[in-house]
């Protein structure tokens, strides 16, 4: 049978000490990558800390500007976009899963509108997908693929379609 867990006061002499502690959890975190307040909160908790200590942790690495979700979700946003080509959707889940509120999920999702999920998905397709699908069993991986990464349906047989078209103009 296992042991309870053993007491706070076990671990650390005062409450400086298990703030000092988690503090440099924090940044030992932070200074690998971005996270989101709700990511760091469930680090702490892992490291059984007491909820009054991590809350003051947090407090103390969001008032000096290390942590913030609204520009986690913004980072998270470009950079899922532009290196891994993540479609709205899949970033939407991602930003879900980190625990960012809704406001700022829709606030930094803003500016990919259809035109430029569109864009996005094309480039998906030029990148993994080189020749254009000739047949249903191809276009139906593409679509697979480009549903995978998060794109509306719609989106993905417009894209499709256009890919199609740029390389039927690239051979005349």
């Amino acid at each position: 049978m296992s042991e309870p867990a053993p007491d706070q006061d076990e671990f650390y002499a005062d409450e400086a000490d298990a703030l000092t502690d988690a503090l440099a959890r924090c940044y030992s975190h932070l200074a690998r990558r971005e996270h989101s307040v709700a990511e760091l909160r469930a680090r702490l908790e892992r490291s059984r800390l007491d909820e009054e200590t991590i809350d003051e942790a947090l407090a103390i690495v969001v008032e000096q500007g290390y942590l913030n979700d609204e520009r986690y979700a913004r980072l998270l946003a470009e950079d899922r976009r532009s290196i891994d080509g993540w479609g709205v959707e899949r970033i939407r889940a991602k930003m879900l899963g980190a625990g960012i509120d809704r406001a700022l999920i829709d606030a930094a999702l803003a500016a990919f509108d259809d035109a430029s999920e569109l864009e996005a998905a094309v480039e998906v397709l030029r990148r993994r997908v080189r020749t254009p699908p000739s047949n249903d069993r191809e276009r139906q991986r593409a679509f697979t693929l480009l549903v995978r990464q998060g794109f509306d349906s719609d989106i993905v047989y417009e894209a499709i379609r256009q890919h199609e078209r740029d390389a039927a103009e690239a051979a005349h």
